[in-house]
């Protein structure tokens, strides 16, 4: 293990970490498709079409889910 100024230099030498990705924004931006009923967000069509008859089978299908198939 380096330490004092030889671990000053290794410091120096190494490439700063990029503080730009943000995995809870880019996971946010994925969920684009929110029920109408309870407010879930969802990625796709798909699960959203899944979710909507499985919680809520009473409430009639959106008109964006309905030639979605699951």
């Amino acid at each position: 293990m380096a330490r004092g100024q030889q671990k000053i230099q290794s410091q120096q030498k190494m490439p700063k970490k990029k503080q730009g990705h943000d995995q809870k924004a880019a996971a946010k931006a994925a969920l684009i498709y929110t029920c109408t009923v309870c407010r879930t967000q969802m990625p796709d069509p798909k699960t959203f079409k899944q979710h909507f008859e499985s919680k809520h089978p009473k409430t009639p299908l959106p008109p964006e889910l309905a030639d979605v198939q699951a």
